[in-house]
């Protein structure tokens, strides 16, 4: 019997994975608070180029036992989904940020929420229209016991989608909750005209202060040096289907944050996350300076040039 896969939430990301999981062979249903939005050609809205097969169902019933749940919602409603989860059944969090009113990552907003539900974490470079082209990619899944890593790792895997495992959730989130962070500044750099020497500067210095980070709440360095590190950091800073470089792109542009975000097609997690890292990151003494600057940046406490001055003219350090 085809394994029964229940993909919930029907966003470009969402969408995605539920074709790339129909073509391993799963049986798939969508789950989606108006399955109604589906377009005439059978694609989702956010993802209007790529239709979902006849036999993937979209709709806003749970089924009672699917084999894999995969949970691709924003992580600001990530709470408000979660009590829909099916009792028992493992559920991979396929969505990047923290959870802006606890300061938590989404492995810890389902452990609050869903004790029961083991779970794990889906992060990595990966752009959803790619995904659904079926075009080579790699990405990360990790969980509390790396024997549960590998399985649901394997249980998703395919020739043009490799998952590597992982039992580092600390470093994987924190990987995919900064880089939206970075890619905001790197926009802003590119936008305000500043160059691509100034880009690849924040970029590789937010991967240090995300390592940092890493560090001082127990996740590992080293994994920053991966896919849900380096690989999605780079991606998400130069690619231009990032919804969060858009952003900083507009507001480099001038644009104010409220009319750059509602602009997008999607999620800037970013925006939501910048201060929520923040918060994070003083209550563990961690100096995040481009962390700092987006998030003082976006609650419209510093200029464009107040946020430049004070990254360039901080005292010289040892790197």
């Amino acid at each position: 019997m085809n394994r029964h896969i229940l993909v919930m939430g029907a966003g470009a990301w969402g969408s995605a994975l539920a074709l790339h999981m129909h073509r391993t062979g799963a049986r798939v249903q969508v789950w989606a608070r108006n399955p109604a939005t589906r377009l005439p050609t059978g694609a989702m809205p956010r993802l209007p180029d790529w239709p979902l097969p006849a036999d993937i169902t979209v709709s806003d019933t749970i089924p009672a036992k699917p084999d894999l749940v995969l949970v691709v919602v924003p992580v600001q409603h990530l709470a408000s989904v979660l009590p829909l989860l099916p009792a028992g059944v493992p559920a991979i969090l396929c969505c990047k940020g923290v959870e802006r009113a606890s300061q938590t990552f989404p492995l810890d907003v389902l452990a609050r929420v869903r004790p029961e539900c083991p779970g794990a974490v889906l992060s990595g470079p990966n752009f959803a229209h790619e995904i659904a082209a079926g075009l080579p990619a790699a990405a990360v899944v990790a969980a509390p016991h790396m024997d549960q890593a590998l399985t649901l790792a394997a249980a998703v895997s395919s020739p043009s989608f490799r998952l590597y495992a992982s039992d580092d959730c600390t470093g994987v989130q924190l990987g995919g909750a900064a880089k939206n962070v970075i890619a905001i500044a790197a926009g802003t750099a590119m936008g305000a005209g500043l160059g691509e020497n100034a880009r690849a500067a924040l970029i590789t210095r937010g991967l240090a202060e995300t390592g940092r980070l890493a560090a001082a709440l127990g996740g590992q360095p080293a994994t920053l040096a991966g896919l849900a590190g380096m690989g999605d950091l780079v991606l998400t800073c130069t690619g231009a289907a990032s919804r969060n470089y858009q952003m900083g792109l507009a507001l480099g542009h001038g644009a104010v944050a409220e009319d750059a975000a509602a602009a997008l097609p999607g999620v800037a997690e970013g925006v939501t996350t910048a201060s929520a890292l923040l918060g994070m990151a003083r209550a563990h003494g961690v100096n995040v300076p481009i962390i700092e600057t987006v998030s003082d940046f976006l609650a419209k406490t510093l200029t464009l040039e107040d946020a430049r001055s004070r990254l360039l003219d901080r005292p010289l350090k040892a790197e």
